[in-house]
């Protein structure tokens, strides 16, 4: 950047061969980058690029990088900006730091990436709203197992619970709203479906998606080397099985019961 960027202000760059991105402050100690790389399926990939690059710096004065839907949350400790130009502050450093890496971030560029099958039984006690899915998107219930099924979809990012993968983008059919009235209570390894988009609920939590199947693996179990089944970037393939596997596997893994 040819000059610094007033700390609450906003600032947009693009380059030819990268995506558009914004950048602002949030507190002293945050700095927010939001990709505008096409749709949402490219800003996210983009927002992945992104933090995968800056992991590999390994730059002492980044203390956390958060990967999200489009955006990317860098924490960094303004203590350990290296300032070599004293008129900048630590914000203004940190951003001309970072300025090189955005102009090489591409969505159409990804490392080749590790495949997760998750077997998933659709419909009865473990998918109760499969019929209002399949009624709501013009499709039967068989259909509506196919398209989820058949087809690999990223993980584009993981939040609101540890663990809890936000999965997409689905095929256009499969776009049914939320439910109107939310459950208090999801049963973990529950399959969420809701504007092309799934969601797999690692933990007993309240939620508002259409639950069209249920996963026996366990999404999250802080007592793995790797807490988390998936991670953002992965892909996954949903597999279907019969109640009898279901149990099957349960038993065996210990898994989401």
């Amino acid at each position: 950047m040819s000059a610094a960027i007033p700390v609450n202000d906003e600032a947009k760059r693009s380059a030819s061969d990268a995506a558009a991105w914004t950048l602002h402050a949030s507190g002293e100690r945050l700095l927010i980058i939001e990709l505008h790389a096409g749709d949402r399926v490219a800003a996210n990939r983009s927002a992945r690029d992104f933090a995968a690059r800056i992991a590999a710096e390994n730059l002492p004065y980044v203390t956390g990088i958060v990967p999200a839907m489009t955006t990317v949350g860098i924490h960094y400790a303004p203590h350990r900006v290296p300032l070599d130009n004293t008129s900048l502050a630590p914000y203004d450093a940190l951003l001309e730091a970072l300025n090189s890496l955005l102009k090489t971030v591409d969505a159409t560029q990804e490392a080749a990436r590790r495949v997760v099958e998750i077997p998933v039984c659709y419909g009865g006690e473990h998918g109760p709203d499969l019929g209002e899915v399949a009624h709501a998107c013009g499709l039967s219930e068989h259909e509506v197992i196919e398209l989820h099924s058949g087809a690999l979809v990223d993980v584009m990012m993981l939040g609101f619970a540890p663990g809890h993968p936000y999965l997409g983008m689905l095929d256009t059919r499969l776009s049914p709203a939320r439910r109107a009235t939310p459950r208090t209570a999801v049963a973990p390894g529950s399959i969420g479906l809701a504007n092309r988009q799934s969601v797999i609920y690692p933990l007993t939590l309240p939620g508002g998606w259409n639950l069209i199947g249920r996963t026996p693996l366990a999404l999250f179990d802080p007592a793995r080397e790797a807490p988390c089944l998936v991670n953002a970037g992965d892909q996954v393939r949903f597999v279907p099985i019969t109640p009898e596997q279901f149990e099957t596997i349960s038993h065996n893994a210990g898994a989401a019961r």
